[in-house]
């Protein structure tokens, strides 16, 4: 954009120019001796690459000595055969040019364009020695250094072009001594200023003080100049005023209201300046405005106006700001809008139908936003050559557009929608079509054979994550002039030959990952040296069972992706030799080791992906360039190598959980100051935990150490910046007391510190951290009573809160629980789509992603919880020694799925509120003392898959519903007063006495009922045991049906077998372990 804003400029200042020569040389005279001697004394060479020695000007410009010289390419000349206009730009001049030069000699000049050069010498003196100049222009004629005060001298200057293309090599010029003010204070008659990327380093009161005087100024473009701001009101001065470019500045303010008053304003451009507040309406409102260019100010916020009739606007760009609303009807009145660009914005509701009448479109940017509804008709913008629709809310299918209307289309982007239906053949056919993404929608539909059809400029076509389906379409490797073919996770069926890969064209970048193809890479019947050179393949999930033999020559290889298939033996040696491989992922395969030891990658690999695999030995330490290493779900069995921090400096992602990796955490591993995860969870790691893995909580947002050995203490060492967003320390042996420093944390949402042996009261200095989602302190030696008054308020987002098997006493005052927000209305519950707890590095591209996960007991099980929900919650106070009434406050936990209050000695009913829990699934409240009826309510709760009552003093009829009566008797047990099915004991009859035996009698009765029931129940329990110890078929089927009961028990949020120990596959991989873990989809 300002590249386009400078080319603008340039070709005004030039047609101005062209124009005045143009009129002169109608009546310029003969050339005077002395000065076609001035020209030719010049001395000036040019190094251009298309020449292997330099070239004196002259003959680069083709001046014949016996031609008049004022007919001379570049020469212009008055009626008097002096030299007024000079135009060397763009010769390639490399030589230098200093004051002696018979260029400041040409006393005449008007007009001198030495622009687009490579000189590469100081700015030189002797310019001010032609008074006479009105047109100077300098830029990117590679001067360096101060721009000279003479300069100043050159009275009649109207236009001075000293600008400078950042992104071209060389020293920048610079203002100091003189400054900005020194330079322009006698240049009174300037219309035309351009300083791009001169470094003035101005105050917002300094430069526009400095330009004030310049009431004849039409022009102003300072950009990447290094101005601050705010922008001074003596800058409303310049009323004259129709360019204004201050992009890549630092203005860090609002857009002053007095630029809605320049008369003749028609291009205002502030890109990436650090505005921000309210942009005026005003502006966009200016009669005489032609182009608006405001994009990457993330902080500038505003909303459309309704545009007038007949409005003059051509080029609308606010992509990276905080704009937002809907776009207004009224766009339409923009009927001369060629270019429209607001991505990265906060626009929302549909796009209105008013684009289709903006037929001068060429480029409309609208991705990343939050638009809705289907896509208008672009059918009248002809013109257009950029259409970008990409992540928003459409819907609805792309058939309201005639595509073979659009002949000039050369990028379609509307990828990242909720597009579905066909997609139509036409699209593929616009002539002049080079890129089309179609990824992460929801079309279906098969792709014929349309090659014949399809643009022959076509390179780029993704159609990735969509619903695509039937045999996969072999044509679109005929496509001559594609370079990148992405069409994984789809629904495409059939088997690939690898001879078919022989069509594509070099350095090429294919994707099928995740559909249901095979590729059959065993053919031998083709050239491996013929075969095309990839940049990036992905054959993810492609039922490959072995190594494509042609990627032994791949040397250009940049991504590597053979994840999820049936891969066996080892992983060879020349995986490694692309020397321009960056990401490498052979996960989920049956791989076991490497061709040969492997102790350090010499490749530049930044990420590699090895996890579930068997994998075994050392773990392979990467070079300097890795940046997300995976090395879990693996038989690696080594330690972690004293010094390996210095080969995790630039490491975001680290994880080796679920392998076989002993001994102590290397202090060493603190110097990873790029980590961002650390992941050493389910290993057989021991000793304490360096002290400054918790002061890396500056940078660190995952820190996972569970299921090891680890002992001593927590540090109290955490950073005062801490930035940990999930803390797992469980199945340790850490003592101590929990960390006053943890409460820094405030951007903490998982901490889990379970099954240790922390001795501490309830960690209530963490009640500030208002985003925690997960507390677990089950299993440790927590003791004292919990009583939140006086601690009121945090917490509003915890979902789950596990405090069983510990010490903990008293009775529950917990007017607190109130503040639990999540457990009372979640507000995920009607989404369609849900996130799941997970961590991802925004400072990484999103490469750094954390799955959260967590263990919690339900049910009577062990449950895993592999991707954390937010709809699911669960409160587990059980084995503890509380007392007194249940409150009632969570009786308003409506959201809640899980409820444990079991093994304490809770008095009194159970709540009647109970009945709100409308989304309980499983309730323990077993072995206390619980008394009354069970209330009516509990009928009503239809999701109740687990209630136990079991072992309280409870009396009166179950309540009758489908529900209650499906639970077993022992749910109901040992509740001497309750009656009503499923227990046998039925209603009305009179309650049996209590024996009140005298002290005499007591040890002289004998139960004989009591006793008939416990031999049958020995007698019961023994025709079940026995055959289980001593009957193979008997025991197999016993588990079977056990295993089919437990499938039964979610029925809400699916499950899977919990495993014992370290995870591991379950096909095909030998390993017996199962575990039950509660699933959710993606």
């Amino acid at each position: 954009m300002r590249i386009l804003l400078l080319s603008w400029l340039l070709f005004s200042s030039y047609f101005a120019t062209f124009l005045s020569i143009s009129n002169l040389v109608l009546v310029s005279g003969q050339c005077r001796n002395d000065q076609k001697q001035l020209l030719l004394d010049l001395n000036l060479t040019s190094s251009s690459d298309l020449f292997i020695y330099p070239i004196p000007l002259g003959k680069l410009m083709k001046w014949n000595q016996a031609m008049d010289c004022c007919s001379w390419d570049g020469v212009s000349c008055d009626g008097g055969g002096h030299v007024i206009g000079l135009d060397l730009s763009n010769r390639a001049i490399s030589s230098s040019i200093d004051g002696s030069s018979s260029l400041f000699r040409l006393q005449h000049l008007q007009r001198l364009n030495l622009a687009f050069n490579q000189f590469m010498t100081a700015f030189p003196a002797g310019f001010d020695k032609l008074e006479n100049l009105s047109y100077l222009n300098l830029s990117n004629a590679g001067f360096t250094g101060q721009i000279p005060a003479k300069i100043s001298r050159l009275t009649r200057l109207v236009t001075l072009d000293l600008s400078t293309d950042s992104f071209l090599s060389g020293e920048p010029l610079k203002l100091e001594k003189p400054n900005l003010e020194m330079l322009v204070q006698n240049l009174t008659r300037l219309r035309f200023l351009y300083l791009d990327s001169v470094n003035i380093s101005a105050t917002g009161n300094e430069w526009c003080r400095a330009l004030s005087p310049l009431t004849e100024l039409q022009a102003l473009s300072m950009s990447n100049c290094y101005l601050s701001g705010p922008i001074h009101s003596s800058l409303s001065k310049l009323q004259s005023l129709s360019v204004i470019c201050l992009d890549y500045n630092n203005l860090s303010a609002s857009v002053p209201q007095f630029f809605a008053e320049f008369p003749n304003l028609t291009s205002l451009s502030l890109s990436s300046t650090g505005l921000k507040g309210r942009l005026p309406d005003e502006i966009f409102l200016i009669p005489t405005l032609q182009t608006l260019y405001l994009s990457y100010n993330m902080l500038l916020k505003g909303s459309f106006p309704n545009f007038p009739l007949n409005a003059s606007l051509q080029a609308l760009a606010l992509s990276s700001t905080k704009f937002g609303g809907q776009i207004p009807e009224s766009l339409d009145n923009l009927g001369r809008l060629t270019r429209i660009e607001l991505a990265g914005c906060n626009f929302s509701g549909p796009i209105p139908k008013a684009v289709e009448k903006l037929t001068q479109l060429v480029s409309l940017d609208f991705s990343n936003n939050n638009f809705s509804g289907p896509i208008p008709s672009f059918s009248s913008s002809r013109n257009l050559t950029n259409l970008s629709l990409a992540h928003n809310k459409l819907v609805g299918t792309i058939h309201s557009t005639d595509w073979s209307s659009l002949s000039k289309l050369e990028n379609a982007d509307l990828g990242g929608n909720k597009l579905s239906g066909t997609i139509p053949p036409t699209l593929f056919g616009i002539p002049s079509l080079q890129r089309l993404d179609l990824s992460h929608n929801q079309f279906n539909g098969s792709i014929g054979d349309f090659h014949d059809k399809a643009s022959s400029l076509l390179n780029t076509l993704d159609l990735s994550n969509n619903k695509l389906q039937g045999q996969f379409p072999t044509s679109l490797f005929e496509l001559r002039g594609l370079e990148t073919l992405h069409l994984s996770s789809n629904n495409f069926n059939g088997l690939i030959p690898m001879n078919a890969f022989q069509n594509l064209g070099n350095h090429f970048s294919l994707d099928l990952s995740h559909n249901r193809l095979s590729i059959d890479a065993t053919a031998t019947n083709i050239s491996l040296l013929s075969f095309p050179t990839f940049t990036g393949l992905g054959l993810a999930s492609c039922n490959l069972t072995e190594f494509p033999g042609f990627l032994k020559n791949q040397s250009s290889l940049m991504y590597l992706d053979l994840s999820n298939n049936h891969i066996h033996g080892k992983i060879p040696d020349w995986i490694w030799k692309p020397i321009d491989l960056a990401r490498l992922n052979l996960s989920d395969n049956f791989l076991v080791g490497f061709e040969r030891p492997l102790k350090n990658i010499t490749s530049s690999v930044e990420i590699i992906d090895l996890h579930v695999n068997q994998l075994q030995g050392e773990i392979p330490i990467p070079t300097l360039d890795a940046t997300y290493l995976d090395y879990s779900d693996n038989n690696f069995s080594s330690v972690l190598p004293a010094h390996i921090g210095d080969s995790l400096q630039h490491v975001s992602f680290f994880s080796i959980s679920n392998n076989n990796i002993h001994g102590s955490i290397p202090p060493s591993i603190c110097s990873s100051t790029s980590l961002r995860v650390l992941d050493l969870s389910n290993n057989s790691l021991s000793g304490p935990i360096p002290q400054c893995l918790f002061q890396m909580s500056g940078s660190l947002g995952v820190l996972d150490l569970r299921q090891n050995n680890l002992s001593g203490i927590i540090s109290d060492t955490f950073s005062k910046s801490c930035k940990l967003q999930t803390l797992k320390l469980n199945q340790n042996r850490l003592e101590g007391k929990v960390p006053k420093s943890l409460g820094n944390c405030k951007m903490l949402e998982v901490l889990d510190i379970g099954n240790n042996q922390i001795n501490d009261s309830f960690p209530w200095h963490l009640k500030n951290i208002a985003k925690l989602h997960v507390l677990v302190l089950r299993s440790n030696k927590f003791n004292g009573h919990i009583d939140c008054s006086g601690n009121n308020g945090g917490w509003s987002m915890l979902q789950i809160f596990d405090l069983a098997s510990n010490n903990f006493s008293g009775k529950l005052h917990l007017t607190c629980l109130g503040t639990w927000d999540a457990m009372q209305h979640n507000p995920y519950s009607n989404l369609l789509e849900l996130k799941h707890l997970h961590f991802v590095d925004s400072g990484s591209g999103g490469g750094t992603r954390y799955q959260d996960a967590i263990t919690i007991t339900t049910k009577g099980l062990e449950l895993e919880l592999v991707k954390i929900l937010p709809v699911f919650t669960s409160i587990d106070i059980s084995w503890n020694n509380f007392e007194g009434l249940i409150p009632e406050v969570i009786g308003k936990f409506k959201e809640l799925h899980g409820l444990n209050f079991s093994h304490n000695d809770f008095t009194g009913p159970i709540p009647s509120s109970f009945g709100n829990l409308r989304e309980l699934e499983s309730l323990d409240l077993s072995s206390n003392s619980l008394r009354g009826e069970i209330p009516l309510q509990l009928a009503n709760l239809n999701f109740l898959s687990c209630l136990n009552v079991s072992n309280n003093k409870l009396v009166g009829p179950i309540p009758t519903s489908t529900q209650l009566q499906s639970f077993p008797e022992a749910s109901f047990e040992n509740n001497a007063g309750l009656c009503g099915p499923p227990l046998k004991t039925k209603c009305g009859l009179p309650p049996a006495k209590e024996d009140s035996p005298s002290d005499s009698e007591t040890g002289s009765i004998i139960h004989w009922n009591h006793l008939s029931i416990e031999i049958g129940f020995i007698f019961g329990l023994g025709t079940i045991i026995v055959p289980l110890i001593y009957w193979k078929r008997w025991r197999i089927w016993y588990f079977e049906r056990i295993d089919h009961a437990l499938s039964r028990l979610f029925p809400r949020l699916g499950r899977e077998t919990k495993k014992h120990g370290r995870r591991a596959k379950q096909s095909q991989r030998g390993r017996t372990q199962q575990r039950l873990v509660l699933r959710s989809r993606e």
